[in-house]
């Protein structure tokens, strides 16, 4: 078969991702015989198109799934969307407007057909996309967080936590989103600084000429006002308790109280007290008995309880009513400021506070056994220096709002009577059961209104762990057979911005109704950001399309090029030459692929030459392995595909190959050859998690292989024992090719030209093992042991002087000069690992291992310099 003399991506991937769906090597099911792995994605946006975000995530899943898959172990990742409330509202909200149509001349039920035909249209984009990215989840088990039956699963929870006494309605300050028209809980609003302005306000006192000058940032909310507070012992103002202050430009008299909460620094010392509209205000008020005013309407502009500007947006009264107090000559001064103010993170309006009758979920004990979890570690964190993050919000947390003012969503399962009373139950028809078992009228369904609400998103999704192997669990309280052998998952990749969002949300649900954790490890992403450090976003222009990266490089060239530079926690700066080199290592193992495949089979002898070759790799392969592993035990899956780059690369094709392969069209013997295939595979086994298209045309085009050998379900490497001295003389060898390669270039002498190497070494069978291969790679016709040579150029390896004669062609004063230079690098290099050991806290704290290799570093400088400094004297 003649092999292509590139490799095509395009036709690749559409062939093995149909092969791999085709032969249902993404299913699982239940199989007490097999360990089982499981993991369920963060469930993207029904609104979401792929984004370089869902690119890493998805690509560090995958490569989980993939290599627990070759483990053995029954690899189950289940997919699934999202559909986001107020996200997906307000873009079926736009899609609408374009038509022509307002969302308030629809009723409930028209809105919610016109929103499920776009998600029915528009809602899997996403998840088809991923399979592009070669994604390898069980697509038969694909969830949407508002299917029938994961609906009534949310439902169910409602009811229970209400039943426990866990759920209330009540009218609190929320964060209300004047864009989205809803409220919002603490998590969801993103703070940011932004320059603002600091107002000088004189009040008027009642009956007098006296004024008091008040500094607020929200001049427009002073219609509001119903008190100023000063602080009990700030003696400026002693003389104003029990006295009256008249708002600016409608002269309403408020009364000036005293409160501890004033800070006499700030500002003026006095401030206005408006409880409908910030939350401090609104516990002064509620201590002080304080009258509550909301001059705002829903979507941010002022109400007849203003007064004036009635209709106008908030900001722009704010300019209105600034330019009005100056005219008034109520304006005394106006300052530059910053202030940290709260947006919403979904519409990225600014959040209003707002009284609103809201639901809630008290959190102060449902929150306890979820901390547990993380600070003992029951839940890993990785990195774990979100621990910290995570306790300081679990015991700072509030109680969570988790009602929304929308139509899309899970609608609250609260219906209320004609005379005001709610029942909350599973359905309309329980509630009547349950209204009519009170004895005092019949009920009909008409009588009953159910609440206009809907559950926050994340209320359906912490739910996620449970629900897709299970929604009727929380029906039946018994746990089915996915349940029971799937949950708890293994693995959990996310974002850390959704670490309180979402994560502890699923580990509160999982004790709260399993007593156990949802999953056993957490892998934290961080945030994918241009060569400036932006966040890459479509409002920036700064983001590739990664279709068309995945298009232009290759899916596996984009996966690695994603991982060469993300560590776990850290952000990925991204630059495009990170997927170009993720291209050219495909390219780089198909050529080796070509060469091995290019060669002739002699079968009939047996080339001892290549016997240490084989050794060597055999040995530096598992030692590669054992590093791979330990990377991935840490979740440090840039290393591990790092580990594995350089065994590819440099081990395998730079060195192996160059050392077995044959003399131009010469065959190559039998032996060699099939071991070289042996670690092939070997290495496309390692690769296949990372790189999975190219390894599986690979795997298939080295021999016929029936699906069920597919490289997708072969068997990952078993860790063997190694020899590490074959692996150090190796290396040895290596750097004095390297070397001699070096003299070539520096003296524009021809490769071809052959030298004779004379060594002065206490150890002549390391050079005497891989004769054969320095011969080769350094082109040398022989290679003898002596003290010294003259005329010749020289250099050190790990302590032996090294001598090449060149007769005429050496310049006596330029060796010189190079060996001068080495001598004063390696003694710099001495100086700075002597000094490491003279620390004592670093000799006590460190591992063993690390100060060990820390002397064999100073024993090996000892022993380069006083090479060195002999070849010096040699030259006079």
């Amino acid at each position: 078969m003649s092999l292509s003399t590139k490799y095509d991506p395009r036709s690749a991937e559409s062939k093995w991702y149909h092969y791999w769906m085709e032969n249902r090597h993404f299913s699982s099911q239940v199989d007490y015989n097999k360990e089982p792995f499981s993991i369920v994605i963060p469930p993207p946006n029904v609104t979401g198109v792929l984004h370089m975000g869902h690119m890493l995530n998805n690509t560090i899943q995958d490569i989980l799934i993939r290599k627990a898959r070759m483990e053995g172990k029954n690899a189950c990742w289940v997919p699934g969307t999202d559909h986001a409330s107020i996200a997906t509202e307000a873009k079926v909200v736009a899609m609408l407007k374009d038509q022509g149509i307002d969302k308030k001349s629809l009723s409930r039920e028209e809105f919610l057909t016109h929103a499920w035909e776009w998600k029915e249209k528009y809602g899997g984009i996403i998840l088809e996309q991923l399979k592009k990215l070669g994604a390898s989840c069980d697509w038969d088990r694909t969830r949407f967080t508002m299917d029938d039956d994961l609906s009534e699963s949310v439902i169910h929870v409602f009811v229970d936590l209400y039943k426990k006494g866990k759920i209330y309605r009540g009218i609190r300050m929320v964060n209300w989103d004047p864009k989205g028209k809803t409220a919002l809980s603490d998590d969801e609003v993103i703070f940011k600084e932004v320059p603002s302005k600091l107002y000088y306000i004189a009040y008027q006192l009642e009956g007098s000429d006296e004024k008091l000058t008040i500094a607020t940032t929200r001049p427009e909310t002073i219609m509001a006002d119903v008190a100023i507070c000063v602080h009990p012992e700030d003696e400026r103002f002693q003389h104003l308790k029990g006295k009256n202050a008249l708002i600016p430009l409608i002269n309403r008299p408020i009364p000036i109280i005293q409160d501890e909460y004033v800070d006499r620094e700030f500002g003026t010392g006095c401030l206005k007290i408006t409880p409908a509209h910030d939350i401090n205000d609104y516990e002064i008020g509620m201590r002080h008995q304080l009258e509550v005013i909301d001059i705002l309407h829903d979507d941010g502009t002022l109400n007849e309880k203003a007064q004036i500007l009635v209709g106008e947006d908030r900001f722009i009264a704010r300019k209105k009513i600034a330019k009005m107090l100056q005219e008034a000559g109520q304006l005394v001064q106006v300052e530059d400021y910053t202030s940290n103010i709260g947006h919403s993170e979904r519409t990225d309006a600014v959040i209003e506070p707002r009284l609103s009758m809201q639901w809630f979920l008290q959190m102060s004990e449902i929150t306890k056994p979820a901390l547990a979890a993380v600070m003992e570690d029951q839940v890993k964190l990785f990195p774990p220096k979100f621990k910290n993050m995570y306790r300081s919000w679990m015991e700072n947390v509030r109680d969570w709002c988790i009602s929304r003012q929308l139509w899309w969503g899970h609608r609250i399962p609260a219906f209320y009577l004609p005379n005001g009373e709610f029942i909350v139950a599973q359905s309309a028809s329980e509630a009547l059961e349950q209204a009519n078992k009170r004895g005092d009228r019949i009920y009909t369904l008409e009588d009953l209104r159910q609440d206009e609400d809907v559950l926050d998103t994340w209320f359906s999704s912490w739910l996620w762990p449970i629900s897709v192997f299970d929604p009727d669990f929380f029906r039946t309280g018994e746990k089915n057979a996915d349940l029971t052998y799937y949950y708890p998952t293994n693995d959990l990749v996310t974002a850390p911005e959704i670490l309180f969002f979402w994560v502890a949300r699923m580990i509160i649900a999982g004790y709260e109704y399993l007593g156990e954790k949802p999953f056993k490890n957490v892998y934290l992403t961080g945030i994918v950001r241009d060569k400036l450090g932006r966040k890459m976003s479509k409002s920036l222009g700064n983001s590739p399309d990664p279709l068309e990266l995945i298009q232009n490089y290759g899916a596996d060239g984009v996966r690695t090029g994603m991982l060469f530079s993300s560590p776990a926690g850290n952000d990925l700066p991204f630059d495009e030459k990170l997927v170009e080199q993720g291209r050219n290592f495909s390219n780089k193992i198909w050529n080796a692929f070509r060469l091995i495949k290019g060669w002739e089979v002699e079968s009939q002898t047996i080339n001892k030459e290549n016997d240490a070759a084989i050794r060597w790799f055999e040995s530096r392969f598992e030692q590669a392995l054992l590093e791979i592993e330990d990377h991935f035990s840490k979740y440090r899956i840039s290393d591990a595909l790092l580990s594995t780059y350089k065994l590819v690369w440099d081990d395998f094709c730079s060195w192996y190959l160059e050392m077995i392969k044959p003399p131009y069209q010469a065959p190559i013997d039998q032996r060699t050859y099939e071991q070289t295939i042996v670690f092939l595979e070997d290495i496309l086994k390692l690769l296949h998690p990372f790189m999975p298209f190219i390894t599986e045309e690979i795997w298939q085009q080295l021999k016929p292989r029936e699906p069920k050998h597919a490289l997708i379900v072969t068997a990952w490497p078993e860790k063997k024992s190694f020899d590490t001295a074959i692996i150090d003389e190796a290396q040895h060898i290596f750097e004095t090719v390297s070397q001699i390669r070096n003299i070539r270039a520096s003296k524009g002498l021809s490769p071809k030209e052959t030298f004779e190497l004379t060594v002065k070494t206490e150890s002549p069978e390391v050079y005497m093992v891989f004769e054969s291969v320095l011969k080769k790679l350094a082109n040398l016709a022989a290679i003898h042991f002596a003290d010294t040579v003259d005329n010749a150029v020289s250099f050190v390896v790990k302590g032996d002087e090294c001598y090449i004669p060149l007769g005429e062609q050496i310049d006596l004063a330029k060796e010189k000069e190079n060996l001068m230079k080495e001598l004063e690098y390696s003694k710099g290099f001495l100086m700075s690992v002597k000094k490491k050991l003279s620390n004592e806290r670093f000799v006590a704290g460190a591992p063993a291992a690390v100060v060990e290799n820390e002397k064999k570093k100073q024993a090996d400088a000892e022993s380069k310099i006083k090479a060195l400094e002999e070849s010096l004297s040699k030259l006079g």
